[in-house]
């Protein structure tokens, strides 16, 4: 079965989806992030077949979430990298591990953070403003410069329109 693809959705959320958004690349993310980061290592830390993790780094190199670093010639090997772009990710990935850890771990965490400062991370999202929290209740949403009626946002975009959501 082929993935669905979003690249024409007026909507940075579906674009963003169409590189991270199917079972296995977040793991495959949380994987090089925590130093399992040869293909070998990720196929047995996540028991996903060959074929799909040689499609799934494909994506992320080509999509630039993911460099690769040869550290063999003969055979070929690689390390992957996470880029810029990746690591950006990475506090996304975060912030969703604590979701489960609260909401499907029963609050035992497998694996815990602790942020620079020496603190155990409790992560989310805060503005830059005013340093607040974001909560669901705390954010309106406007049409912004990209947005438009589209595949994916036509209700969306009449209701910010309207200025109802």
């Amino acid at each position: 079965m082929s993935r669905h693809r979003f690249a024409e959705f007026a909507c940075s959320l579906a674009r963003s989806l169409d590189v991270v958004g199917d079972t296995w690349t977040p793991l495959i993310l949380r994987d090089v992030f925590l130093g399992v980061d040869t293909f070998n290592d990720i196929v047995r830390d996540l028991g996903l077949s060959r074929a799909l993790l040689t499609d799934r780094l494909a994506l992320l190199v080509r999509e630039g979430v993911l460099d690769e670093v040869e550290y063999s010639e003969r055979p070929r090997r690689v390390r992957y990298t996470l880029t810029e772009s990746g690591r950006e990710l990475v506090p996304i990935l975060v912030a969703l591990t604590q979701w489960g850890d609260r909401w499907r771990s029963g609050g035992q965490a497998p694996v815990e953070f602790t942020h620079d400062c020496g603190a155990p991370l409790e992560s989310g999202v805060t503005c830059d403003a005013c340093g607040s929290r974001l909560t669901s209740e705390s954010l309106t949403p406007r049409p912004g410069p990209g947005g438009r009626a589209a595949p994916g946002t036509v209700v969306i975009a009449e209701r910010l329109t309207r200025g109802r959501t």
